[in-house]
């Protein structure tokens, strides 16, 4: 199984930018579709943007299509998500997800998740 840390979160200013960073531990990660999500205070976990294997497919919620970009670098073991014009109601702790054999799609159900990592606060004031 996959180990995940997250890093990368803060406090931004609304319309600001963030890079969240996802290093991931274990053998065969380039075997592992990976995810993004976010949970707010007092709500359900989101999903946000799923990558497959190879990063040559992506996948995004509607909410941050156009905003947020996510990638990957097999050789390092890592999954990024790039987050521009930063809103109020992107306040959250954000995660991320892997799914052995998974696909960038299936990420958004959920379909095969074995890893979470334990997320990382981002804090946008308006």
């Amino acid at each position: 199984q996959v180990q995940l840390v997250e890093s990368g979160g803060g406090l931004v200013q609304a319309g600001g930018s963030l890079r969240l960073s996802c290093a991931a531990s274990g053998r065969s990660f380039s075997s592992y579709a990976m995810g993004w999500f976010r949970q707010a205070p007092g709500k359900g976990r989101d999903f946000l943007a799923g990558i497959n294997w190879s990063g040559g497919s992506t996948y995004y919620a509607d909410s941050v299509k156009g905003r947020f970009t996510i990638s990957r670098d097999n050789a390092k073991n890592t999954v990024w998500l790039q987050m521009n014009n930063l809103k109020p109601e992107d306040t959250a702790v954000y995660c991320c997800a892997a799914a052995f054999g998974g696909t960038a799609q299936g990420m958004k159900v959920k379909i095969g998740i074995n890893g979470w990592g334990q997320g990382t606060q981002v804090t946008v004031s308006s």
